[in-house]
């Protein structure tokens, strides 16, 4: 396990008591693919207007190949674009996959979702929800593990670059970062419910 030792086994013993949560760095994955997802087109890929606007995204030579990708023929698509069929139920997921496939990438290659999260260097408020104790037997829980809210600053592209790496080792590094500026008990908040980031 990455990060400083003995931050996870500290909460490890903590854990053992039914305390509800994930680490803190998964609750970042989820929230960025949070933010991701709620930055694209809204309307879904089954209506005609969400599934036009994917089709519109999606036709360039880079958007070809992430249908590609998804195992759609070459053929289809001609014919998708020339109006003389219409996709099925089951290309419709296909081209939604590669509507995000390929909107991550060009959010992670313009410097868009980095320069959204570091917000002219002012950083994000960031929501930090400590794990479900409501499972806990009364001796072992801990009163004093609180819903926090910090404002975060400096991770935000080292953040991005790991999470489109998907490197989980050094996003669980980053999360050190962030809780380690709370106070002598950042610990309990290796694991988390949940994290929000105000993006």
């Amino acid at each position: 396990m990455t990060g400083s030792p003995g931050l996870w086994d500290r909460w490890g013993e903590f854990q053992k008591y039914n305390a509800q949560g994930m680490k803190g760095g998964e609750a970042l994955i989820m929230e960025l693919n949070r933010i991701v997802y709620t930055s694209g087109i809204s309307s879904p890929v089954t209506s005609k207007r969400g599934m036009n606007a994917r089709m519109r995204y999606l036709n360039s030579a880079k958007g070809r190949q992430a249908m590609r990708d998804q195992g759609i023929t070459d053929r289809a698509m001609k014919n998708w674009y020339k109006g003389k069929a219409s996709p099925s139920a089951e290309n419709r997921q296909k081209i939604d996959n590669a509507y995000w496939t390929r909107r991550r990438e060009n959010l992670i290659r313009s410097g868009w979702l980095k320069r959204h999260l570091e917000n002219n260097g002012s950083g994000r408020r960031m929501e930090i929800y400590p794990v479900d104790q409501s499972a806990v037997p009364t001796p072992r829980y801990r009163p004093n593990v609180n819903q926090r809210s910090i404002t975060v600053r400096y991770i935000w592209a080292d953040l991005v670059d790991a999470w489109a790496a998907q490197d989980e080792g050094l996003i669980d590094e980053i999360w050190e970062d962030v809780i380690s500026d709370l106070d002598s008990d950042y610990a309990a908040y290796a694991y988390v419910s949940s994290v929000g980031i105000g993006a």
